[in-house]
C-alpha cells in the first residue's frame, strides 16, 4: 500500500507568509485608527434615575437579542449539518428553544424595568 502524498513545503509556506500579511496588515489598520482617537472625558451621561433604568433595559433588551439570534444561528446550523441524526435535531431543536426563550425575556426587559422604577420611586 502506498503511502499517503505529503503535502508540498512551497504550499505550507505561501499559507504561513499571508497568514502573516494579513496579521501585519490587521495590526497596522487597528493601531493607526487608534493613534488617531482624541480622549473624552465623560463623567456621566444620565442626569435622572429614570434615564439609569432605561439605559439599563436597552442594554438588556441587546444583550439577549443578540444571544437568542446567536442561539437561531447556532440551531440553523446543526439543523442543517444532522443529516438525519435523531440525536442532532433534538439539539437543534434545544438550541431554537433557548433562542425563543431569549427573545421572550428581552420583550419582558421594559416589563421588570417598570417594577424597578416602581421599587426605586422613578416616575
Amino acid at each position: 500500500m502506498p503511502a499517503p502524498a505529503r503535502p508540498r513545503r512551497g504550499a505550507h509556506r505561501r499559507r504561513v507568509v499571508l497568514l502573516i500579511g494579513w496579521l501585519v496588515a490587521a495590526g497596522v489598520l487597528l493601531t493607526s485608527s487608534a493613534a488617531r482617537a482624541e480622549t473624552v472625558q465623560v463623567v456621566a451621561l444620565a442626569q435622572t434615575v429614570d434615564q439609569v433604568l432605561n439605559n439599563i433595559r436597552n442594554w438588556i433588551m441587546g444583550i439577549l437579542a443578540g444571544i437568542a439570534i446567536v442561539l437561531f444561528s447556532i440551531a440553523g446550523l446543526r439543523y442543517l449539518l444532522a443529516s438525519g441524526d435523531p440525536g442532532e435535531i433534538e439539539k437543534a431543536k434545544g438550541a431554537f428553544k433557548a433562542g425563543c426563550i431569549g427573545f421572550g425575556l428581552a420583550a419582558l426587559a421594559p416589563l421588570v424595568v417598570e417594577i424597578l422604577k416602581g421599587i426605586v420611586g422613578g416616575v
